[in-house]
């Protein structure tokens, strides 16, 4: 088992979720979070099944991420 930090973003028409520490495109899609959560976890299986650990970025310095907004005089 490893843990993975998984980014979900919400669309007009549906959901996106993608890993962070993988090298590489792993995406994961539904049309709620719970599908694309679901979704990407059966792709980062397939993906380090095909490719092997080796695409695991172990040494990823993530250790959060945040999303926010800020406004911006343009």
């Amino acid at each position: 088992m490893k843990n993975f930090k998984i980014i979900v973003e919400k669309h007009p028409d549906g959901y996106v979720a993608y890993p962070l520490g993988i090298k590489g495109a792993v995406v994961g899609e539904g049309d709620t979070f719970d599908e694309a959560l679901a979704d990407v976890k059966s792709a980062i299986r397939c993906y380090i099944e095909v490719f092997g650990q080796e695409m695991l970025d172990d040494d990823s310095p993530v250790i959060d991420a945040f999303i926010t907004e800020t406004e911006v005089a343009i």
